[in-house]
Order: C-alpha cells, then sequence, then structure tokens
C-alpha cells in the first residue's frame, strides 16, 4: 500500500457466530501498529476480548434526547402520558414521571404540556474508548447502553475518531470490525470503505444472510472478497456459496476447515495467528490478498 493513502476494510457477516470478530482481531495483529482498529460491533462488542486495549481514554456519547420532567411546575394533568404512544409516562405516586428505557425523545410531551414542565435533553447514549492494543495500534471501540438507540450514530462516531487517529499518525489502514446484519450500524460501518470482507459459514442461514449483506455492499458499489469459515462442514452448502461467489463476482479469499484451535485460541484469549497452526498460515495469507487489493485499487 501506498504511503500517502489511508485504506478502510470492513469486516461484515450477514450473521452472528460465523467467526468474523475472531478472524478480524487477528488481521489487526497481522497489521500490527501501522493500522487503526475500530470495533463498530457497538451492541454487542467483544474485540477487546482478543486485542486487550488498555481503555486509555474514555469519553461519553450523547446522541438523541430524553424528556425530563420539572415536578415542580407539573400539575399532574396527565396530558402528557394521554399523548405518548410509547407508554413511557407512567404514574407513580401521585406524580407523572418519565421511563427512560420507553421515551423514544420525540418531544411530543413537551409540546402539549400547558405548563411547559417537559423538557427535552441531550441523551447519554454509551461510552467511546480510544486504547493501544497488544499488537501496538490504536483502536477505538464503544459501548452503547442498555435499551439506548442510534447505533449507527455511535458507529459513524467511533469511525470518525478511527480516521482522525489514522490520519493524524500517518497509518496505512483502518480495519473495522462491522455488526452482523444489514441494520444502520451495517450501513454507517460501510460510509467510506475501501474493500469489505464479508465471512460466511456453510449452513442455509449463512448462505441466506451472505445474499443479504451483500445486496448491501452492491448499493455502495464497494469491492468484496468473501472467507468461508468452517468450509468442510457442509460440501452441499459450501459448493452454493462458491457458485454465488462466482455469479457476483466476489474475490474468494480463502476456505478455512473447521478447527478446534478457535476454542483453543480464545480460552487463551488469543487469536488464532499468535498459537502456530495450519489456520495461522491461512489467516497469514489471507491478509496478503487483502493488502494486494488494496494496493490494486490505490
Amino acid at each position: 500500500m501506498q504511503s500517502d493513502i489511508l485504506s478502510e476494510i470492513v469486516v461484515l457477516s450477514g450473521k452472528g457466530g460465523t467467526g468474523k470478530t475472531s478472524i478480524t482481531a487477528s488481521l489487526a495483529v497481522l497489521a500490527g501498529a501501522d493500522a487503526v482498529i475500530a470495533d463498530c460491533d457497538v451492541d454487542a462488542a467483544n474485540m477487546h476480548l482478543l486485542l486487550k486495549p488498555d481503555f486509555g481514554q474514555t469519553f461519553e456519547f450523547y446522541s438523541g434526547e430524553l424528556a425530563v420532567i420539572n415536578q415542580d411546575l407539573c400539575n399532574q394533568c396527565g396530558t402528557c402520558a394521554d399523548v405518548c404512544r410509547f407508554h413511557a409516562i407512567p404514574q407513580d405516586k401521585n406524580q407523572y414521571q418519565i421511563n427512560a428505557l420507553d421515551c423514544e425523545g420525540c418531544g411530543y410531551c413537551e409540546k402539549v404540556c400547558p405548563t411547559h414542565a417537559i423538557t427535552m435533553q441531550e441523551r447519554r447514549s454509551g461510552n467511546v474508548y480510544i486504547s493501544k492494543t497488544k499488537a501496538g495500534s490504536a483502536m477505538v471501540h464503544a459501548r452503547l447502553d442498555i435499551a439506548a438507540e442510534n447505533s449507527g450514530k455511535l458507529v459513524a462516531k467511533v469511525k470518525n475518531d478511527a480516521k482522525a487517529i489514522a490520519m493524524a499518525g500517518n497509518k496505512h489502514v483502518i480495519i473495522v470490525d462491522g455488526s452482523p446484519g444489514i441494520g444502520c450500524p451495517v450501513v454507517s460501518s460501510l460510509a467510506g470503505a475501501n474493500y469489505v470482507i464479508l465471512v460466511t459459514e456453510p449452513t442455509m442461514s449463512g448462505l441466506h444472510d451472505l445474499k443479504r449483506v451483500y445486496a448491501v455492499i452492491k448499493k455502495f458499489r464497494i469491492k468484496a472478497g468473501c472467507i468461508i469459515n468452517k468450509y468442510d462442514l457442509n460440501n452441499e452448502k459450501t459448493s452454493e456459496i462458491k457458485n454465488f461467489l462466482k455469479e457476483e463476482q466476489i474475490g474468494h479469499l480463502a476456505d478455512i476447515p473447521y478447527d478446534s484451535i478457535f476454542s483453543k485460541a480464545m480460552i487463551e484469549e488469543k487469536t488464532i495467528v499468535e498459537i502456530e497452526s495450519p489456520l495461522k498460515h491461512i489467516v497469514e495469507g489471507i491478509w496478503e490478498k487483502v493488502k494486494e487489493q488494496l494496493t490494486r485499487k490505490n
């Protein structure tokens, strides 16, 4: 890769449990200090278990609004509760209270309150962390609060911070661990990406969700490559996946066989490239292919 060009790789899977995060963490270790890592699976972040970030800096993340009732101004008329479609304003001990878990922040209650007792306030939705990993790389990761929304905005925050750190440190690549599925966090993860690595498995749901997530990727016109993990568990589905890759002109990066080394590595809190095994060399080969793709792109 050219030293003056920053490339962004996003690793996705249409469903959970395909080994996406394990592979992403392995690529992060191989990339070392030259990369900035962004864990954009903010709803269920777990890459920190393998990369051991130091949680060096913590920042609160605010997004959306929450209704707040000033009880000194409230006349307990109940108008707010009557209009709330989300049933977020129950009465308790003769006082109307906002249930933060149910409040959608629409602001309708504020508009109808006759005594102006309700105000909309900025809502804390989680934390963003900037860390250094055991591989020597900077890592931006986050934790969405329980029942908090706007995960897509939090993903955007993580990515923007990672890009700023990469540009300030003259880094060559950002490696993004995206969320499973095809929702807002995935769409936010794809914005600005140069290359997508898809991780799938040879099951009916694996193929189905691979097709769904690739349909999203096509909208962004981003080049993609695919890893078939545990390919030897179902030869028929593996063949179907390969046919789909050929039809859609998706690069076939590698087939990874089922191996208990994945479990062994997780128990030891290591990535698979930190343990000597055939899988280590397969993943090293994947990383070389990805770097070659980025060089061609640039």
